[in-house]
């Protein structure tokens, strides 16, 4: 029977603060926000504001929860790494 040799050098880094974490929701939010409203507002101007905000959401958090957000937190624990 093999042997499961947990090693503690092997364990996650910590998971960054709340007001960290709160940054880099905000910092894949904020140009995605902006990036998409300039390219739709035009298009969607006479539309309801329900309808709008709808799609607004619907293209951004795919984009941020799968993309951006990701991408960020691996940026943060490098970061994080590099000052230890």
């Amino acid at each position: 029977m093999p042997s499961t040799n947990t090693s503690m050098s092997t364990a996650a880094p910590a998971a960054p603060s709340v007001h960290r974490r709160a940054l880099i929701t905000w910092l894949a939010i904020y140009p995605t926000v902006t990036l998409v409203l300039g390219l739709l507002g035009p298009v969607t101007a006479q539309l309801p504001l329900f309808v709008r905000t709808l799609i607004l959401t619907a293209i951004i958090v795919p984009i941020a929860a799968y993309g951006l957000i990701p991408l960020l937190m691996k940026a943060n624990a490098a970061l994080t790494r590099r000052r230890r």
